[in-house]
């Protein structure tokens, strides 16, 4: 137990320097970039309405002050990480003055129940069925169906959320396309929006699983085709085991390492995939904030979303990296 205390340790100090290099590094590239927030914010005001010279000046001179950009980089820096520490990230420039932790705090529940439910679906699904079209080799309809994983795997996010968004919002329009929820619904714990808030989410989650689905089938079809070949799995065979026992506790139970260090790889990827597909369907979450800010020039906000995804997806891994020991004793936790 204490050699396991120490490898947990060891990832815990390898998680806080992943996030503190991925949290350095965009605050470097988002303050390196030429789009000057302060011109974005002016330019949204003057666009409005006519002010006069003077109280232009008036406004770029309290932006600047406000968002600090007229100190060494280097002071920003540590200004930024100070801010951090409690929990500030100054106000949104796009939605001034709400505040841009506020804005990411609203739309990361949206984007964590969807990579939640299409990773579960995905990975637990897929698996199995590549667990069993691995073992029954001879399966028409599991070979069928390894068929058409391999066509949709290498299929872009993107592409199969137009494809679901033209088949299913015009061609056959029987879900929504576009939102969290319907306008007409009042947010909260009552069945009509829950109900609403299910259905809107059927598009985006439906074109993460289609597309992760594949890479979990095949990968997993491939283990269990060499694992089928082993000794042992040989020998419950001819003792009478039931195959029920042997799918589960034999076969699944050994492919599944391999995967679930695939699936820790693959978390950063899944998320690439959310950022696009929130912004296909206009979903409410962090993907959809995050290209809005990018459009809007607002730091503050592009710095308060990548600092919690950042966060939220080495946090993942890290649990993942975890569970390995757990799982499988040959892994070395010495």
């Amino acid at each position: 137990m204490q050699g396991y205390f120490w490898f947990a340790a060891k990832r815990a100090a390898q998680l806080f320097a992943v996030v503190f290099c991925g949290i350095s590094a965009t605050f470097m590239v988002t303050h390196l970039s030429p789009i000057s927030p302060v011109e974005s914010a002016l330019g949204r005001m003057t666009a409005r309405s006519n002010f006069a010279p003077e109280a232009v000046e008036s406004m770029r001179a309290a932006l600047t002050e406000m968002y600090g950009v007229n100190e060494p980089l280097i002071n920003q820096y540590f200004n930024f990480w100070a801010r951090l520490v409690h929990g500030d990230l100054g106000p949104s420039l796009i939605a001034f003055p709400t505040p841009a932790m506020e804005l990411v705090m609203r739309a990361l529940p949206w984007t964590v129940c969807l990579l939640l439910t299409s990773i579960l679906i995905t990975f637990v699904v897929g698996n199995v069925m590549g667990a069993l079209a691995g073992y029954n080799q001879n399966n028409r309809f599991l070979k069928a169906f390894g068929v058409v994983a391999m066509g949709i795997q290498p299929i872009p996010y993107y592409i199969v959320a137009f494809i679901l968004l033209v088949v299913f919002g015009f061609i056959w329009p029987v879900l929504p396309i576009s939102g969290g929820f319907a306008m007409n619904v009042t947010p909260g714990w009552n069945l009509a929006y829950i109900g609403s808030v299910l259905q809107h989410a059927i598009l985006p989650a439906s074109s993460l699983v289609l597309v992760g689905f594949g890479s979990w089938f095949l990968g997993m079809r491939a283990l269990v085709s060499n694992i089928v070949t082993e000794d042992y799995v040989t020998y419950a065979e001819l003792a009478g085991v039931k195959r029920r026992t042997i799918v589960g506790s034999y076969v699944i139970r050994n492919a599944a390492v391999p995967q679930l260090t695939a699936l820790a790889m693959t978390l950063g990827g899944v998320f690439s995939g959310t950022v696009i597909t929130e912004q296909v369907f206009n979903y409410p979450g962090l993907g959809s904030l995050l290209v809005d800010a990018v459009n809007g020039g607002d730091f503050s906000l592009v710095l308060a979303v990548s600092t919690v995804s950042v966060a939220a997806v080495a946090t993942a891994i890290f649990i993942v990296d975890l569970l390995h020991p757990l799982l499988d004793p040959r892994v070395r936790t010495d």
